[in-house]
């Protein structure tokens, strides 16, 4: 045996940065069922019916007990920045009706499930760190390293995600994704074996290969191709997909007189306050025991992190979205031609707050502009140097690749070599490297595997 010492650094969250971290990932409408939600579970909480009541003084709560001191709980210091507003000032006019997203579906049904609710946290978290695709984008290692368990513990919860509905939701990637619905569907076939054992051959369509391994025949090739085809390789694309005309924005911008009106799509959401009912319980705390005066101070403590997380979620967003149109200000005035290139950083050093916190407030949000409706992440991308100097957002070249594969012929379709060439034939320096770095985050096989007869 041997003693030694080693120094580690390593960031612990606190329940009020993990409660606002997760409000942040929300879109507007799923905050409303997080709401309903945290109301279902603190009876501490309460709505607003009218704003006015805030300001009753008659609705302080004053106690003597020492012992807990629960009136520094419910003082306004350090959680009330309520920022109150006019929510029927401005009348928007929403462009589709709403229907629940993927993630609000996939949040009612782990909602059923009879685990603990520090558990279900851990599930909620890996929901909204799921890809338009359906793909799980965080490793289990640091879900398990943020929540501080066991990575056992957060494996098994991954593969009860993986059995919800769509099945396959939360895969790490393709071959996980169809092998989580073959094993349902068709298990012990060869279709099975092919997926979970020779699943690179299939995809480079080394057929040859696995006939000789499986001891197939052509026509059991055929007939498990057959049932491999009917599997969804992407789990959140096809919802998506369904429902896209039902978008409902997080922000709303217009351009007036040369200014930009930017209004949070939060008007929904309800006022809370600390129950007055448990208040007067709390003013006679003489006559409640321990385990209440603890259970009461609890949930008081919860209630008004909850409440500030509300409220913070709101300045965030707003604080990014309004970054995010100054630097953007070309493509707000006149369209997607004058989009410039821009990373999460640099919002991040305008408002002075971490990568991480911008990455949460603007996955899986949409923006309402005079140019159509926008997913956040549209906004950013990098950018390359053209010949003529001037700096270029790299989605727009890769957009460009996407249309010239579309249009390509079939029968022969062009090699990255030949799209490098016509690329810089238009004023792109893109070499052939960097135009089979794009096709793959476009998600487009290589010319050999998009060939048909």
């Amino acid at each position: 045996m041997e003693l030694s010492q080693h120094l580690d650094l390593k960031q612990t969250l606190t329940p009020q940065q993990i409660l606002l971290s997760t409000l942040l990932q929300l879109p507007s409408m799923a905050l409303e069922l997080r709401i309903k939600t945290e109301l279902e579970i603190n009876p501490l909480l309460e709505l607003v019916e009218d704003i006015e009541e805030l300001d009753n003084p008659e609705e302080e709560a004053e106690t003597e007990e020492p012992e807990i001191d629960l009136e520094d709980y419910f003082s306004n210091d350090g959680y009330e920045a309520k920022e109150f507003y006019d929510k029927s000032a401005e009348e928007v006019e929403i462009q589709n009706a709403y229907r629940p997203s993927l993630a609000e579906d996939l949040l009612e049904q782990i909602a059923t499930l009879r685990i603990p609710e520090a558990e279900r946290l851990i599930m909620e978290d890996m929901i909204w760190s799921i890809d338009e695709r359906g793909y799980l984008v965080m490793e289990l290692e640091f879900i398990a390293e943020k929540f501080e368990v066991d990575v056992g513990l957060v494996q098994k919860l991954h593969k009860m995600l993986l059995q919800l509905d769509p099945v396959g939701i939360g895969s790490r990637g393709l071959q996980e994704c169809l092998l989580v619905q073959i094993e349902k569907l068709h298990p012990g076939t060869a279709a099975h074996h092919i997926i979970r054992d020779h699943f690179d051959e299939f995809a480079n369509k080394r057929f040859e290969r696995i006939l000789r391994k499986l001891h197939l025949t052509k026509d059991d090739l055929r007939d498990a191709e057959g049932l491999i085809s009917q599997l969804t390789p992407k789990p959140g694309g096809g919802y998506i997909e369904s429902i896209t005309n039902y978008v409902t924005p997080d922000f709303y911008i217009r351009e007036q007189d040369g200014e930009f009106i930017v209004t949070l799509n939060d008007s929904f959401i309800p006022e809370l306050r600390i129950s007055g009912t448990y208040k007067n319980m709390i003013n006679n705390q003489k006559k409640l025991d321990t385990d209440t005066k603890l259970f009461l101070k609890k949930k008081v403590e919860s209630a008004k992190w909850f409440i500030n997380s509300i409220q913070m979620r709101r300045i965030t967003m707003l604080k990014v979205i309004n970054s995010i149109i100054e630097r953007q200000k070309g493509f707000f005035l006149y369209g997607a031609d004058h989009l410039k290139p821009m990373v999460l950083r640099d919002i991040a050093e305008d408002i002075s707050m971490d990568i991480s916190t911008i990455s949460r407030v603007t996955s899986g949000k949409y923006a309402q502009t005079d140019w159509g409706t926008f997913e956040m992440r549209y906004f950013f991308s990098e950018g390359i140097e053209a010949e003529d100097g001037e700096n270029i957002s790299t989605r727009r070249i890769k957009e460009r690749l996407r249309v010239i594969i579309t249009d390509e012929k079939k029968a022969h379709p062009i090699s990255d070599e030949a799209i490098s060439k016509m690329l810089q034939q238009e004023g792109f320096p893109i070499a052939r490297r960097t135009v089979a770095k794009y096709r793959e985050q476009l998600n487009i096989p290589v010319a050999r595997l998009r060939r048909e007869i």
